[in-house]
C-alpha cells in the first residue's frame, strides 16, 4: 500500500480515557482517516467509569428546564449524530409527568422547555398503559431518545476497531506522559475529573466532581417504553428502562466527591419510584450505584488546548447526550480551525490556551 507523503499525511490522534467523550472522539478520527490510538486505564468492563453508572438519556429539549441554550444545541447535533452511527438507538422520546398537587411544577417545567406536546390523560394512557389513571396529563418530547450505556459503549468499541483504531485497556499515564504523547501528533484529554492531576495545565482549572446516585431494579409488574420525568417538589426524578425488565432510578445531584450511596438517597430515590407507580415498591433492586461527573464552576463543557493537546472536559450530567456534537468540533480544531461548525462560534465553549 502507498504511504502518502510526509506532507499530506494527517497527524496521529492519542486519546486518553475511554468514557462517552474519550469513546465519541475516537470514533469521530477514526472515521475522519486518522490514525487513532485509545488509551484506558481501566479494564474493558469500564465499572470503575462516570459512563457505566449513567442514564444515557438524549434528552436536550428536557435539559432545557435547567440547562443553558448550548446544552440544548449541542444536544439536538448530537441526536444526529448518535442516529448516523447507530440506527437502532431508541428515540422514542421522552415523557414529563406530575401529580396533580404539583401542578405548579408541570406548568413551570412546560413553559421553560419546548419541542414537545400535552397529552391528555386518554393520549398518556395510550403511550404508556402502565401510567393509565396515575395522571392527568403529561408532556411528550417525541423527538429524544435514550440509550443503554453498558450496552452502547461496547457497540461503540466495536466501531471504533472497525474503523481502524486501536484501543489500549490498562494504559494508566503517568503525569507528563500526556505531554510524551503530543510529541508525534495530537492528544486529545477526556480523562474528566482524573486530568486534575496536571494542576499546571489551565484548561483543569475548577474542575470538580458532582456525585449523581442510581437505583437499578427489576420487576415484570410494570412495563415502559420511554424514560419518565416525575416532577416532585422533593424528589423530582427519571426512571429509564432497561433491558430484560429493569429499570434505573436517578434524580441526585450533589455538591460533594464523596463515594457511594447515601441511605437518604436511596429511600428518596424509591419513595419517587412509588410515587410514579405503586408496583415498584415490589421491585427487586440489583444494584445501588454513584459516580462523580467532572463539572467547571459554570456547569458548561470546555474543549481547551494547550499547544498539541486538547482537553475535552466538564460535561457534567450530559456526557452522553452532548459527547457527539463536542468530538465533531474537536474535529474541527484539528482538521480545519476555520471550517469548525458554526456552534463553535456562536458559544464560548472553546478556549485558546498558548503553549
Amino acid at each position: 500500500m502507498d504511504v502518502a507523503p510526509s506532507s499530506t499525511r494527517k497527524p496521529d490522534i492519542s486519546i486518553v480515557g475511554a468514557g462517552i467523550a474519550g469513546l465519541w472522539q475516537a470514533l469521530t478520527f477514526a472515521r475522519a482517516g486518522y490514525a487513532v490510538t485509545l488509551y484506558e486505564r481501566g479494564d474493558g468492563g469500564m465499572a470503575a467509569s462516570t459512563s457505566h453508572w449513567a442514564g444515557g438519556m438524549l434528552a436536550p429539549w428536557c435539559e432545557r428546564e435547567a440547562a443553558e441554550d448550548v446544552i440544548v444545541a449541542l444536544g439536538s447535533r448530537s441526536l444526529a449524530l448518535w442516529r448516523a452511527a447507530l440506527p437502532d438507538v431508541a428515540l422514542e422520546g421522552s415523557l414529563v409527568v406530575a401529580h396533580s398537587r404539583d401542578r405548579a411544577d408541570f406548568e413551570r417545567f412546560a413553559a421553560m422547555t419546548d419541542q414537545h406536546r400535552r397529552l391528555d390523560a386518554a393520549a398518556l394512557a395510550a403511550l404508556e398503559p402502565a401510567l393509565e389513571g396515575r395522571f392527568r396529563e403529561g408532556l411528550f418530547f417525541a423527538g429524544e431518545g435514550h440509550v443503554e450505556p453498558r450496552r452502547v459503549m461496547p457497540v461503540l468499541r466495536r466501531l471504533i476497531t472497525e474503523a481502524g483504531a486501536e484501543i489500549r485497556f490498562g494504559a494508566a499515564r503517568a503525569p507528563g506522559e500526556i505531554e510524551g504523547l503530543a510529541a508525534g501528533g495530537w492528544v486529545i484529554d477526556c480523562r474528566g475529573l482524573a486530568a486534575r492531576d496536571e494542576a499546571a495545565r489551565a484548561p483543569a482549572s475548577g474542575l470538580r466532581g458532582v456525585k449523581g446516585e442510581t437505583v437499578l431494579v427489576e420487576t415484570g409488574e410494570i412495563t415502559l417504553s420511554r424514560p419518565v420525568r416525575l416532577l416532585h417538589p422533593r424528589w423530582p426524578l427519571y426512571v429509564v428502562p432497561r433491558a430484560e425488565n429493569r429499570f434505573l432510578i436517578g434524580a441526585t445531584t450533589i455538591e460533594t466527591e464523596g463515594t457511594g450511596v447515601s441511605l437518604r438517597s436511596a429511600l428518596e430515590l424509591m419513595s419517587a419510584a412509588y410515587a410514579l407507580h405503586p408496583a415498584f415498591a415490589e421491585a427487586r433492586i440489583v444494584e445501588l450505584g454513584a459516580a462523580l461527573r467532572p463539572a467547571f464552576p459554570d456547569n458548561r463543557p470546555r474543549i481547551a488546548r494547550h499547544g498539541r493537546i486538547i482537553s475535552v472536559n466538564g460535561l457534567y450530567r450530559h456526557g452522553f447526550l452532548i459527547a457527539p456534537a463536542l468530538a465533531e468540533l474537536t474535529l474541527g480544531l484539528v482538521a480545519r480551525p476555520a471550517a469548525a461548525p458554526d456552534i463553535l462560534n456562536a458559544h464560548p465553549i472553546l478556549e485558546e490556551i498558548l503553549a
